[in-house]
């Protein structure tokens, strides 16, 4: 059974609808907050870096570069040194020489960081990789013991704690991923390179990279390919020919120059002729692509004849992910060590590879990888098979076998995804496919949907090429596939998906069968989650009623898909069906379930998301802490459905006004989400949205409000104009907006939200009714009685009806209503109206509360103007 989070309302006042981040969030989770002994945390604080720590390479060629070097200067120092959290940010084509860039000026201002980290940034679990090498680096006694994760963690720690380190994050694929990192370490400077233009947070200063100026890239051909310092002028003069054929790339002038020095006797007019008679082999390549083609083309051909191993090992490299490659991966039995080494130091020479400083693994340019790739023949093509078989070997022990075997999947995962990415058609083996499902059975256990849809993606086209489009196992993969897309929040693809396959099982398999029955949910939620509640609603009862048919009442898929029906109906604000729906799943015997089985762990969780919907938080908030207390102790800290339930537990804190507590907790929530998912991801956006609505309730409007104004336009782009989701945030943003006494933009907002809630939602829909509320309070703050006294008359008696005579939102609806004849002057309406609404807080919140207060003040004051008109 599962659900989604629903988007959260501010209230007009402290008390009111908000809408709770509920269900289980199937989506990768890799920043987990891992909780370290104190000893550990100490040594975070008080472990000083040695003088001159760092992980860089040696410094490479850098001609040419002094205005990039100027600016990357000015960028990361021009607030008189002060951290920058926006890491400036170097964008290029691949090979552009953005890297070097980057590695020349961290070695020429070495002197001014007490540490510098060279961190790869292609994804989130690389980074964390890059950042637990710093923990073993600083403090090797306790992490050559502790997890990865842990290791992370202290590395964290340590950064927040000591300042004047300098972080480079190396080939950013997407700049989503740095945000964890901007956001919360903020004691030293951040660099990041990228081929990415675009999509960069503002105020991040980015620099476009091009290629150098011809005489430089002259230069820097001779300085790879002279063994001398001084080039002569016949030579300087073919660097000046070369460099222009090669198009100034400076990989390509590495690389052409690494063959040269290699090759003494071939003159570099020698070499450029011979290059301008090959073949482009990637003419459907990017120009780099077709620049490195004719590169390789050459110095394949010289390494076919020196060392036939070096051509194996690199064209096994064109189909792994590009960086830390183990060795261990390219030890195939019947190879004499040294002769792998010899090859390994034959492709470095050439600069077609990287050796890592420890010797333990190697890197491979994307570039050199995408011509390997685009020009490898055979079925399968050159060095696919014996990437499969070294990923084969290396994984033959199930993940569930023991902690080690875990641990060998984790470190090869970015191998085997990048193999299933690079698939070529019909090419794939079972082996491989093998290795695919197992992985992402791996990653939907650990809750990494996102991680699991390349897999999915390559066996389904395996399945479609070899068994057909609607076998069965076919329509397995593409089911399994939907609900990694859904769990991804790629509903765009997951929608179409599960519609296809329900419709080839109704056809193939019957109306009835359990996959069908199955599909038929699946498609439910995804519905559900798109905001489609009336086809989900329908797909649910349909489902349900046919599985208690088949299977009974109390089988746990039928009860899953009671919990499924109960959750929409929620969402619907139609809790006369939704909580007995869902307090007879609880009801069930315990033998049948367990008290800890996840669709009655997932059902309390959503019995008290009914409970916090009617305003019940003494029943609410004990449940919801009994479920993450038992989700942490059967799932784990950083499961994902655990994460879910803290992100419940925040909330409910802050409908009940402990903020103290709410916001940290949605704020390590948020970090884990956007450290790991993308920045639109329903998920993220939801809880970025809570999040805000919870600074708004403490008063940080210079927090709240730019915030709901970036979920306002993330919602929009992503969801599109008229999603609840986007809805809401519309709401809340109208909400801050009158807060600021905004009057004009906060009602244009309400306006327009609740014309698209009363045609998307209907008229009696909880978020509809938010709106309208909020409209009335945005025409009272105005001082526009006439428009506001009327609404209000008809919200509260909508709220009377839905929600019932003492719901806070009815409650709250009531004493706005009284303040609104107040300021109309209408006392004998004002004050009967007030003292009822200040009895019905005193009873429910207490004398104390400060929602009675001040419902007792604005009552004092109006029997003061009564007594001042009958003097």
């Amino acid at each position: 059974m599962t659900t989604d989070p629903l988007p959260r309302e501010t209230s007009i006042e402290a008390s009111g609808h908000r809408s709770v981040a509920a269900g289980i969030i199937g989506t990768a989770i890799t920043g987990d907050v891992i909780q370290l002994p104190t000893e550990v945390l100490n040594a975070a604080r008080d472990v000083e870096a040695p003088p001159g720590t760092s992980n860089l390479a040696p410094d490479g060629l850098c001609l040419g570069r002094e205005d990039e070097l100027a600016w990357l200067r000015r960028a990361l120092t021009g607030s008189r040194g002060t951290a920058i959290t926006q890491a400036p940010t170097v964008h290029g084509l691949g090979g552009i020489g953005k890297s070097t860039l980057a590695l020349h000026y961290a070695h020429r201002y070495r002197s001014d960081y007490v540490l510098i980290w060279w961190i790869t940034a292609d994804s989130p679990v690389r980074i964390e990789q890059s950042l637990a090498g710093l923990a073993l680096r600083l403090f090797p006694a306790w992490a050559g013991k502790a997890s990865e994760q842990e290791r992370t963690a202290w590395a964290m720690a340590w950064l927040q704690w000591h300042p004047g380190w300098l972080l480079i994050f190396d080939n950013v694929e997407d700049p989503r991923d740095l945000a964890p990192y901007s956001g919360a370490l903020n004691s030293g400077h951040h660099l990041a390179t990228s081929r990415r233009a675009t999509g960069w947070p503002r105020p991040t200063p980015t620099r476009a990279l091009g290629t150098p100026p011809p005489d430089e890239a002259a230069k820097l051909l001779c300085a790879y390919a002279v063994d001398s310092t001084t080039p002569t002028a016949r030579q300087l003069l073919d660097a000046h020919v070369l460099a222009a054929q090669l198009g100034y790339l400076p990989l390509a002038l590495e690389q052409a120059g690494a063959y040269l020095l290699q090759n003494p006797t071939v003159s570099i007019d020698a070499y450029r002729r011979g290059l301008a008679a090959k073949l482009d082999k990637a003419a459907d390549g990017i120009d780099a692509e077709r620049t490195i083609a004719r590169i390789w083309t050459q110095t394949f051909r010289t390494l076919i004849e020196r060392n036939p191993l070096a051509v194996t090992v690199l064209c096994t490299l064109g189909w792994l992910a590009p960086d830390s490659i183990p060795l261990t991966l390219l030890d195939v039995p019947g190879t004499d060590p040294d002769d792998l080494a010899e090859a390994l130091g034959t492709l470095s020479a050439y600069s077609m590879i990287s050796i890592a400083p420890d010797g333990a693994s190697v890197s491979v340019h994307r570039l050199v990888q995408a011509v390997l790739r685009h020009n490898a023949t055979g079925r399968p093509p050159a060095g696919r098979r014996e990437a499969e078989h070294a990923l084969t070997r290396a994984l033959q022990t199930s993940p569930k076998a023991n902690a080690e075997a875990q641990r060998e999947w984790d470190r090869l995962m970015p191998h085997l995804i990048a193999l299933a990415v690079s698939s070529p058609p019909g090419n794939e083996s079972d082996k491989a496919r093998s290795l695919y499902i197992t992985a992402a059975w791996h990653l939907d256990e650990q809750g990494h949907a996102m991680r699991a849809v390349p897999l999915y993606e390559a066996v389904l086209a395996w399945s479609e090429h070899f068994v057909g489009s609607s076998h069965p196992t076919t329509l397995g993969v593409q089911n399994k596939l939907a609900i990694a897309y859904r769990k991804a929040g790629d509903l765009a693809q997951a929608i179409p998906l599960c519609e296809t396959v329900l419709s080839l099982r109704e056809r193939i398999l019957g109306d009835t069968h359990p996959d069908t029955l199955a599909s038929r949910n699946e498609l439910a939620l995804s519905y559900q989650n798109a905001g489609d509640l009336e086809r989900a609603i329908l797909l649910f009862e349909t489902a349900l009623a046919q599985k208690e048919r088949i299977l009974g009442g109390t089988h746990v898929d039928s009860l899953t898909l009671r919990g499924n029906l109960a959750t929409a109906y929620i969402e619907l604000g139609d809790y006369t069906r939704a909580i007995p729906l869902m307090e007879s799943v609880l009801a069930q015997p315990e033998q049948v379930l367990g008290e800890t089985h996840p669709v009655m762990l997932t059902g309390r969780n959503n019995l008290s998301r009914a409970y916090l919907e009617l305003g019940d938080y003494t029943r609410a908030i004990p449940l919801l802490e009994s479920v993450l207390a038992q989700r942490e102790q059967v799932l784990g800290e950083t499961h994902p459905t655990t994460l879910t339930s803290r992100n419940n537990l925040a909330t409910a804190y802050q409908d009940a006004g402990d903020l103290e507590r709410a916001i940290p907790l949605m704020e390590a929530v948020l970090a884990q989400l956007e450290q790991d998912l993308a920045d639109t991801h329903p998920d993220t956006l939801v809880t970025r949205n809570n999040l805000a609505t919870a600074y708004l309730d403490a008063g940080d409007l210079e927090r709240g409000i730019p915030l709901m104004e970036a979920v306002l336009a993330q919602c929009e782009q992503a969801l599109g104009e008229t999603h609840p989701q986007t809805l809401t945030a519309r709401h809340n943003l109208a909400t801050a907006y009158q807060k600021l006494k905004n009057h004009t933009q906060a009602i244009c907002l309400f306006e327009t939200a609740l014309a698209q809630q009363e045609q998307v939602l209907g008229n009696t829909h909880h978020a509809t009714l938010s709106s309208r509320d909020g409209l009335a309070m945005a025409y009272l703050s105005a001082g526009d009685f006439e428009r506001a006294v009327p609404l209000y008359e008809t919200v509260l008696a909508q709220y009377e009806q839905v929600l019932g005579d003492t719901h806070p939102r009815t409650l709250t609806c009531r004493h706005n209503l009284a303040a609104a004849y107040f300021g109309e002057d209408d006392l004998e309406r004002a004050i009967p109206l007030f003292e009822t609404a200040l009895a019905q807080h005193k009873r429910i919140f207490g004398d104390a509360h400060p929602h009675t207060e001040v419902i007792r003040g604005l009552l004092n004051s109006a029997r003061k103007a009564e007594s001042d008109l009958m003097e």
